[in-house]
């Protein structure tokens, strides 16, 4: 029953990657290990099995331990709805939505449940290994901190410190940040790590020495980056790469500026006869393109007015009168509609803004939050598929009479009267391999045979193997108490 801590001296070093493939690398040596999250900050979000919702990350951490997603593995979510306003999210429950300036005075109430299913967890394993966010050396950010240093102190939990090479400036990183943090907070670091290094190691080696020496903390290696990262469901937007150009069905998704739950579009993207581009802003949809993917978003008509600034809604009104086909997932599903309402100002200012009106549906956001994993059959192909719901709003019309699948016999979603608009509340359907392979046949596109979810654990097979190759793994763990 111990923990070990990674932090990062920057966001986005890689933190998140790290702690999969130690999890699973913990596991492969008969530990039964969770990973933890205190606060997360993501629109990537995963239903658990009680019912709540955590960040992507966690999910894919708790597949590398071999779990089932508990909402104890991240009880504090926040899903940025505005540039300065998230939805704040407390052991899987919606409890509020806030302004930046105004979370910092709900901070100090959240340690207790943070630390409750730390606990709780702590109990039921014999490893639990924490995720930081962000990083401590934001010292402004410390007062109520949870995410970092307040979290570690207040769980007595031991930190490795990771700083990121590929960005430059590492030996100011990880240097740096012991320069700013108080004597108390760094006596909690026990060493530190390089990830993402691109060359021979060994070129790093004075750097490396440097670090030691000045900051007294033991280097646990230098790890390589890992190109199969690409494989794995990403958490930030920030990390979605531009696409696989390759010859096939040309698919285009829309990169939102909420854009959630994107990685819904990741089996897609490992399918050898479909090139997947994202579409992002300032860009125009290309006139070749045979499917447009509208993903999820956090603030539906936000992202309508964003679609429209960037003459999407032209765009694709063009690719409908050539034949084409469009989806909408969730958020996107919304869009298509005639209009979306909003008279509570659930979220953002109340009122209604017109959709695309490509679907003869209507949606009314509602303070109801539906959080659910389904078990559904595909209209068109009459083939299994399970996925999730994670959304407020209903959406009701004539071309719902034509549903896009059916959940316990009920309809589910709505396509158009000439079949080429499609739009669906379910998340994660495209990892269902042989509805996708079906789904594809259905619109005109080569199936392949890909196993998606094999691949995954593949993935994190290897990327455990990749730890286990160049850090001191063993050690590492050894630290945890």
């Amino acid at each position: 029953m111990k923990a070990i801590m990674i932090q990062g001296a920057g966001s986005n070093v890689g933190k998140s990657l790290l702690v999969a493939g130690l999890c699973r690398a913990a596991r492969l040596r008969g530990l039964s290990v969770a990973p933890f999250k205190p606060q997360n900050m993501s629109n990537n979000a995963a239903v658990t099995a009680d019912g709540g919702e955590i960040g992507r990350a966690q999910a894919l951490q708790a597949l590398a331990c071999g779990l089932e997603p508990h909402t104890d593995m991240n009880p504090v979510l926040l899903k940025p709805e505005s540039e300065t306003g998230s939805q704040v999210v407390v052991q899987g429950k919606r409890i509020a939505t806030v302004k930046a300036r105004d979370y910092a005075a709900l901070k100090p109430s959240l340690m207790a449940p943070v630390l409750d299913s730390f606990n709780r967890l702590k109990s039921q394993h014999d490893l639990v290994i924490v995720e930081g966010a962000g990083s401590p050396a934001e010292v402004n950010l410390r007062s109520g901190d949870i995410a970092n240093m307040g979290f570690a102190r207040a769980a007595d939990c031991p930190v490795i410190l990771t700083g990121d090479i590929d960005r430059g400036g590492v030996i100011a990183q990880i240097v740096g940040s012991q320069a700013v943090l108080d004597p108390a907070d760094n006596a909690m670091i026990a060493g530190f790590l390089i990830n993402k290094f691109r060359g021979d190691p060994r070129l790093f080696d004075d750097g490396y020495r440097l670090i030691e020496a000045r900051t007294g903390w033991r280097g646990f290696g230098v790890v390589p980056f890992f190109a199969d990262a690409s494989r794995l469901p990403a958490e930030d937007a920030l990390d979605l790469p531009k696409g696989t150009a390759r010859a096939g069905y040309r698919i285009a998704a829309l990169t939102l500026s909420r854009i959630a739950n994107f990685d819904d579009l990741d089996p897609l993207a490992q399918e050898p006869g479909v090139s997947l581009t994202m579409i992002r802003a300032g860009e125009v949809i290309p006139c070749d393109t045979d499917l447009v993917i509208i993903p999820g978003s956090k603030s539906t008509r936000g992202d309508l007015a964003f679609l429209r600034a960037q003459g999407w809604d032209i765009d694709l009104a063009a690719h409908l009168r050539r034949g084409g086909r469009v989806l909408g997932i969730c958020g996107g599903y919304q869009m298509l509609g005639q209009i979306v309402r909003d008279p509570d100002g659930i979220e953002g200012a109340a009122g209604e803004t017109p959709g695309l009106a490509a679907l003869a549906i209507e949606t009314v956001m509602t303070p109801d939050k539906r959080l659910s994993r389904i078990d559904a059959i595909h209209a068109a192909t009459k083939l299994p598929m399970q996925g999730y719901e994670i959304h407020i709003g209903r959406s009701d019309g004539p071309d719902r009479a034509r549903p896009f699948a059916y959940v316990d016999g009920q309809p589910e979603g709505a396509v158009s009267a000439d079949g080429r608009v499609m739009g669906s509340y379910l998340h994660g359907m495209f990892a269902n391999d042989g509805f996708r392979a079906g789904f594809l046949r259905q619109i005109g596109a080569a199936a392949s045979g890909l196993a998606y979810g094999a691949g995954v654990e593949a993935v994190l097979d290897a990327l455990a193997a990749h730890l286990e190759q160049h850090i001191d793994v063993t050690d590492l763990l050894a630290l945890a108490r």
